[in-house]
């Protein structure tokens, strides 16, 4: 699967344009601030109905413009083509269509269009919050477990029940019991899908890993958010004062976590930028190996400022991972020739200089 044309209009600073990317390997070159990243955040918008830079909408929609939108049109594995479009207006509302029809909520555009994302704020899936290491999790789910949604949201309708009784006591005992019940069979259902996908994510993440960088006792685990000797609704139970007291619900997969180490220190700790950003990496072209056996091929990669902090040797490794993908990739830079080169022979680049908001392609760029 691969984006064959893309379409941007109103996004931050790039002028009207339309492109029709490579298959395999996209280069987009030119100075700081000239529109590389904003073109990389059209195209997330077109996979998530939101931008990777701003959770407000207002930078993201170009200077006196209602809306920005973005189509793509998309070549499918098996054959013949899928059509997105996403607009988004300056209070917040969108309007999603997937082949000429309207669509409801952005999971559908995320099924249509899986995108990794790796860029200056990848650190935060180390050193962040539990909650970003859960989205990268969730991801991984999601696009391998087809009932992971459905009962991802019943576990989110019986949590808002739970918590508005925790806040305001409204229900009673026989409907508290019930949504405590719902709760917990949604929340072992989610547990088991998880556990299955780390279980299949780790030894792919260390493979990747080895051919990236050699660190010795590096672990990966998973926490379920709750203790793992005991069943969530003996947790529930014996938390309730606590829970009531707090207002919300303080166990359950909703506090899961993934956790990396070297030996007894968090690797966010102990790791350099340079080695953080290889295991960031790692972990995602990891994840978009599973769900290239899931789905065959359908993982695009967006890649900001790949040559930051990494040294020639590192960069090439990264960069055959990605070929070995055999998925489309979106890489910025500001020098194109650390990126020109390292390729295999029979693999198709493109090379497109961004000035100024304008883009174009480089004649003969595609091998």
């Amino acid at each position: 699967m691969s984006l064959s044309r893309v379409t941007v209009t109103a996004v931050r600073n790039l002028h009207p344009v339309t492109l029709s990317p490579s298959p395999r390997i996209n280069i987009l070159y030119g100075d700081n601030g000239s529109g590389k990243t904003s073109l990389l955040e059209a195209i997330h918008l077109l996979g998530l109905a939101r931008s990777f830079r701003s959770t407000r909408l207002s930078p993201v929609i170009q200077h006196e413009q209602l809306s920005c939108t973005v189509f793509g049109q998309i070549d499918l594995v098996e054959g013949g083509q899928c059509n997105l479009g996403v607009s988004r207006d300056r209070q917040g509302e969108f309007q999603i269509r997937i082949d000429g029809q309207n669509a409801r909520s952005a999971a559908q555009l995320a099924e249509n269009l899986p995108l990794q994302l790796i860029n200056p704020d990848s650190f935060r899936l180390l050193e962040g919050a539990p909650k970003v290491r859960r989205q990268f999790l969730d991801w991984g789910v999601f696009h391998v477990e087809p009932r992971f949604l459905p009962a991802w949201q019943r576990l989110q309708k019986a949590l808002r029940q739970r918590n508005s009784w925790l806040r305001h006591g409204t229900l009673d005992s026989a409907s508290q019991a019930a949504w405590d019940r719902e709760l917990c069979l949604a929340s072992d259902e989610i547990d088991s899908y998880r556990r299955v996908y780390i279980q299949t994510l780790k030894p792919v993440f260390e493979d990747v890993l080895s051919h990236l960088v050699e660190l010795s006792g590096l672990t990966l685990s998973y926490y379920r958010g709750w203790d793992k000797d005991r069943s969530l609704k003996e947790v529930l139970d014996s938390s309730l004062l606590r829970d009531q007291q707090l207002g919300h619900t303080q166990a359950g997969p909703q506090r899961a976590d993934l956790r990396l180490r070297l030996g007894a220190h968090s690797a966010a700790d102990i790791l350099s930028r340079g080695q953080q950003k290889l295991v960031v990496c790692a972990l995602r072209i990891a994840q978009g190996h599973l769900v290239n056996q899931a789905k065959r091929g359908q993982c695009i990669y967006l890649v900001d400022d790949l040559p930051s902090e990494l040294d020639e040797q590192h960069r090439k490794a990264l960069c055959r991972l990605l070929e070995d993908l055999q998925c489309q990739v979106f890489i910025t830079c500001v020098d194109k020739e650390l990126l020109r080169d390292g390729w295999q022979t029979d693999t198709p680049v493109a090379m497109f200089h961004v000035e100024h908001g304008r883009i174009t392609q480089d004649h003969r760029s595609e091998a």
